[in-house]
């Protein structure tokens, strides 16, 4: 998806999921973009340090961020840096899947 495709994508889930009017959204949304950036930001830690169990804290917790926003397909690599974390895989490629959540999260999320 690219980055307005996104945001659409946020704005049509919070006007289905929470019945949020145009005028609330304008409000909490740049709030919510903020929550998921920091959360994004957490898994940088644990990740250089190699810190598995933290770093499946982080990617459950950015999950639940993205699923707020609906965004499904972001939240899968969430959930799976947590689970493969959870059971201490070694061979899976962190680096790569949290490049992805940057990558994608960076095309609608201004800074």
């Amino acid at each position: 998806m690219k980055g307005e495709e996104y945001l659409q994508s946020i704005l049509d889930h919070l006007h289905k999921a929470y019945m949020l009017d145009d005028e609330k959204i304008k409000d909490v949304l740049p709030r919510f973009l903020d929550t998921l950036v920091a959360h994004l930001n957490n898994l940088q830690r644990p990740l250089q340090a190699n810190d598995l169990p933290e770093l499946g804290r982080a990617g459950h917790t950015l999950k639940g961020a993205l699923l707020n926003l609906g965004l499904l397909e972001l939240a899968d690599i969430a959930y799976s840096i947590e689970q493969q974390c959870k059971i201490e895989d070694s061979t899976a490629d962190y680096q790569v899947m949290v490049q992805q959540l940057q990558q994608e999260i960076s095309s609608f999320v201004v800074r």
